[in-house]
C-alpha cells in the first residue's frame, strides 16, 4: 500500500507504537509518528491495521489497554477526523481494539466497500499476472 499510494502522489503517515513503527520507515518517504491525536485532524483518509497476536513471538506495547487508549479510533478520536475523512480497514476488524464499533460502522466508514472490492481486485490482479489472454 505505501509504495502504491506514494507513487500515486499521497503523502503518508504511519501511525503507530515505535516498536511497530519505528523511525526507520522514513527511509520509505513516509512520515512518521506516535502521536495519533496530532495527525487525525489533518488526514483525508485513515486505513488502520489489526493487531496480529497470532503472528507475535514478542509483545510490542504494554498490553491492548495501553494500545486502545494511544491508538485506537475511539468514538471520541473520530470527532478530531474532518467532516469528509474516510476510515478504512482491510478486515477483519478487532472491534475495540484498533477501532470502536460505532466508528466502523458510521457514516464516514468504507470498510465494507473496501473489503467487497479488494476481493474483486486481487481476483483481477491474479488474472492479469497469469498471462492469460483475452
Amino acid at each position: 500500500n505505501i509504495f502504491g499510494l506514494l507513487k500515486l502522489g499521497a503523502r503518508v503517515t504511519l501511525v503507530g507504537p515505535s516498536t511497530l513503527v519505528p523511525r526507520e520507515f522514513e527511509k520509505l518517504g513516509v512520515e512518521v509518528s506516535h502521536e495519533i491525536d496530532d495527525v487525525l485532524p489533518s488526514v483525508d483518509v485513515v486505513n488502520l491495521l489489526r493487531i496480529q497476536h497470532e503472528r507475535q513471538r514478542r509483545e510490542y506495547f504494554p498490553g491492548l489497554s495501553e494500545y486502545i487508549r494511544l491508538f485506537g479510533l475511539t468514538k471520541q478520536r473520530a470527532k478530531l477526523l474532518k467532516s469528509d475523512c474516510l476510515i478504512m480497514h482491510p478486515g477483519p476488524i478487532n472491534r475495540g481494539v484498533e477501532i470502536d464499533s460505532e466508528v466502523a460502522d458510521g457514516l464516514q466508514s468504507v470498510i465494507l466497500e473496501q473489503v467487497t472490492n479488494g476481493l474483486a481486485v486481487r481476483m483481477a490482479v491474479l488474472y492479469l499476472c497469469g498471462g492469460i489472454a483475452t
